[in-house]
């Protein structure tokens, strides 16, 4: 009796010394955060940021982490280099003075072994924000092509453009802006 409860004491804690954070460097070419509005009732727009970068911090044993994601705001992608450039100005991104926006957290939520969301504040046109990534898919497996293991996630979040002086035209155009980031990351 006595032994076998210290085998169970001696393999809780060799789990526990083997369950640690683990670090993932953003995959630039799978993460490309995408935002979409109600044109003035005749649409949805879809664009997206073509640059990000970060580190995500997991401890999926404890259920902790970190996430600290950098978009660079000039990679705006509308599918039109007009609009490109117009979305960039004063008006709403104003990147000539912000050219960065982050994200940033030490609040992952999981239900069991599942990462169902994320809260952080998002820094966005120097103006920062408490924000809730709602993640509908999360997977962590080792990645075929890399030969490294890796994790990716969807999620989602709602945010109001008046909330980060980018109000303008609202209400014809949609004040509330969807938010949906795809993300992959490697880990190192």
């Amino acid at each position: 009796m006595k032994s076998s409860i210290l085998l169970s004491l001696a393999a809780l804690f060799s789990t526990t010394v083997l369950a640690a954070p683990e670090s993932y460097i953003i995959d630039n070419t799978h993460t490309l955060p995408r935002f979409s509005y109600n044109h003035m009732g005749y649409s949805t727009q879809l664009s997206r940021f073509d640059k990000t970068t970060g580190k995500i911090v997991l401890d999926r044993e404890a259920h902790t982490g970190s996430v600290d994601v950098n978009i660079d705001a000039t990679s705006v992608s509308t599918g039109s280099a007009l609009f490109n450039e117009h979305i960039q100005g004063v008006d709403f991104l104003d990147t000539a003075h912000y050219p960065t926006m982050t994200f940033t957290s030490n609040k992952l939520n999981f239900q069991r072994d599942t990462l169902v969301s994320v809260e952080g504040t998002l820094t966005l046109k120097g103006i920062s924000k408490p924000v809730t990534l709602t993640v509908t898919s999360f997977q962590c497996m080792p990645n075929p092509i890399l030969m490294k293991n890796a994790c990716g996630a969807n999620a989602t979040t709602l945010l109001k453009r008046t909330d980060f002086n980018m109000g303008k035209y609202a209400p014809f155009v949609s004040d509330e802006v969807t938010v949906t980031i795809p993300v992959e990351a490697i880990k190192e």
